[in-house]
């Protein structure tokens, strides 16, 4: 089970400008995503975009060429990015090391909208990127990556989850990021209570389960306890699968202060699943909570940090994540369990002047696995990575940055990459004519 077609990354356009943007529904979140180069949309201001009466429009994007050398060699629908799950534990089933790569596919293109009404503010978000995943893997296709629309507190469509901080995300320039960070961006219903500078928002969610038959993945459907007489000829791989009958709910309470913001995110979920062979379904119950903060450091400086756990929350990481798999390796004990996951970020962005800053920092990704999983499936991921990047004009950088990342399986096997990536990015927006 994926969940590539809900997910992208992004990273920050250009340096920031004051404190941390508030992410509250309404004209707030756009501003404040904006401020953050996570989008750049209207706010209620006659000065941003188009204006046309009480109607407040804006288009703006991005193009981002990125030229790649990497030292070893992975899966080859996604060699553009350092995504560490993708990081072979053994042998070269890529081919021998070293490639260099070119790739467009960070470009995003968006439209934003804004207008008062006798009964509340409306607004709506409409973004692509160009970064093509699940059946367009490794393919330069347009992608969605948002489709939200307020009205007043309420929120509705594909946005950033409610249990994710995005203001977290490093100023970095590889397209996937921290492994361990809770990103995603999942289709939901959400209220949010305004409370001043502060806010407290309530979301449900999109379901869906990653789930595993681990090692039993490949044994014939009437080997499996409670199968079907004479029901063969089908793998556990192709019987089970998830059974979502109940949306996640999402929790967050996001304080904002004078050194920058603090937020604490909690969810719990039903992962079921069921068998088609037999009609049996059963679910597992998923719980997590995810703590970070963004403190403002000498100036524009920032150091961003998150913690997450959890157990049947591996959907919500942005990568390597698992929710239920089975607890033993014994065909007819086994049973489905919620894997225990956690996720730490720790990264420093300094602005050496107006011209020039580097990001530092590291990520991590640890699942406790079950008995029940296979030798090759992911255990735990790291990535770190460091740049230098030059400002010389408004809304355009360029930069060079080097990341390491490593892989390592159930069975012990790991796999290291390393990478030096150099991009040219340029910013464009109708607020700037």
């Amino acid at each position: 089970m994926t969940r590539e077609s809900l997910m992208a990354r992004s990273r920050v356009a250009s340096p920031p400008r004051g404190g941390s943007g508030s992410t509250a529904i309404g004209a707030a979140i756009l501003t404040g995503l904006g401020v953050f180069g996570l989008t750049t949309a209207v706010a209620d201001d006659a000065d941003d975009g188009i204006k046309i009466g009480d109607l407040s429009m804006n288009v703006y994007g991005f193009v981002q060429a990125d030229f790649i050398y990497d030292f070893k060699r992975v899966d080859p629908d996604w060699n553009d990015t350092l995504r560490v799950s993708t990081i072979p534990t053994s042998g070269e089933p890529y081919g021998g090391d070293g490639e260099f790569v070119t790739s467009v596919r960070q470009s995003r293109m968006g439209f934003s909208a804004s207008y008062p009404t006798d009964n509340g503010l409306v607004t709506a978000l409409l973004e692509y990127e160009w970064f093509g995943t699940g059946g367009d893997a490794g393919q330069t296709t347009p992608r969605l990556r948002h489709a939200w629309g307020t009205w007043k507190n309420l929120g509705a469509g594909q946005y950033w989850s409610n249990f994710m901080d995005a203001d977290v995300f490093p100023n970095t320039i590889d397209y996937w990021g921290p492994t361990g960070m809770i990103f995603y961006r999942n289709q939901q219903l959400r209220y949010t209570f305004p409370m001043g500078e502060d806010e407290f928002a309530i979301s449900i969610e999109d379901p869906s389960t990653a789930l595993t038959v681990g090692r039993f993945r490949d044994e014939d459907s009437c080997d499996l306890p409670g199968s079907p007489e004479n029901n063969c000829g089908s793998t556990a791989n192709e019987i089970f699968q998830n059974k979502n009958d109940l949306p996640d709910l999402t929790a967050r309470y996001r304080d904002n202060t004078d050194w920058g913001h603090w937020q604490l995110a909690g969810i719990v979920r039903k992962l079921g699943y069921e068998r088609l062979d037999n009609g049996k379904s059963d679910y597992e119950v998923g719980y997590g909570f995810n703590a970070s903060t963004v403190i403002n450091m000498f100036e524009r400086d920032k150091l961003k940090l998150q913690l997450a756990y959890g157990e049947g929350i591996g959907n919500y990481f942005n990568d390597g994540g698992l929710d239920i798999a089975p607890d033993s390796s014994d065909i007819n004990n086994a049973d489905a369990s919620a894997v225990t996951i956690l996720g730490i970020v720790a990264y420093y962005d300094h602005y050496w002047s107006d011209r020039w800053s580097s990001t530092i920092g590291w990520s991590m990704t640890d699942l406790d696995t079950e008995s029940g999983q296979a030798d090759d499936e992911f255990k735990k991921g790291q990535i770190a990575s460091t740049n230098l990047l030059y400002y010389p004009t408004k809304n355009v950088y360029t930069g060079l940055e080097f990341s390491w990342g490593q892989r390592e399986d159930v069975d012990g096997n790991d796999g290291d990459d390393y990478r030096i990536q150099y991009s040219l990015h340029v910013n464009f927006s109708l607020k700037d004519l």
